[in-house]
């Protein structure tokens, strides 16, 4: 079993279910899924860019990641709809856990002037996005085979109701908020 898993089963659980009077450990909320999303724009006028972007993704996540097509076309932008504008990779279960682990523990500390993640970034509904301007804080990816610098958006996908619940449980699992 993973460390970060044992950790929400053993502490965060039970501190969640005190603070927040829920009567069933199912009302508690968990970690459902983590999103990590590359865009690339520029791939229209260079395929390469989303084949390098999609090799960057599969490095950081473990797990093969999946064209997202243009819905609509767009002129201002040169965009036709249907064409590849990014990738994206949705990590459940075992890999999440692990990724959220290596996210934490190894990759944020990493970043240079790092004060913490922003507290602002919730949606409302208990999912948690943090932006990250290049894929270099992963050690996994290699500075000489980068092909263009790119940034990501990772989101946290929780099953709280609110921002304070879902809050408390990132915290819980050791997500470094500023004050």
């Amino acid at each position: 079993m993973n460390r970060l898993k044992e950790k929400y089963n053993k502490q965060i659980v039970p501190s969640l279910r005190e603070k927040y009077n829920y009567k069933s450990v199912m009302e508690v909320p968990k970690l459902d899924k983590i999103v990590i999303n590359i865009g690339a724009g520029d791939a229209s006028s260079n395929s390469k860019l989303i084949d390098a972007a999609m090799a960057d993704l599969e490095l950081i996540s473990g797990q093969k990641p999946v064209v997202t097509k243009a819905k609509k076309a767009i002129a201002g932008f040169k965009l036709r709809e249907g064409q590849p504008i990014g990738c994206k990779v949705t990590l459940r279960g075992e890999k999440m856990y692990n990724f959220l682990d290596k996210l934490i523990s190894i990759t944020l500390p990493r970043v240079r002037d790092f004060r913490g993640v922003s507290n602002r970034s919730f949606d409302g509904r208990g999912n948690y996005t943090i932006g990250l301007t290049d894929q270099l804080i992963f050690s996994e990816i290699e500075y000489d085979n980068v092909v263009k610098v790119r940034g990501m958006d990772i989101v946290f996908v929780t099953t709280a109701k609110t921002n304070d619940e879902a809050y408390d449980l990132l915290k819980g699992c050791g997500m470094p908020f500023n004050k």
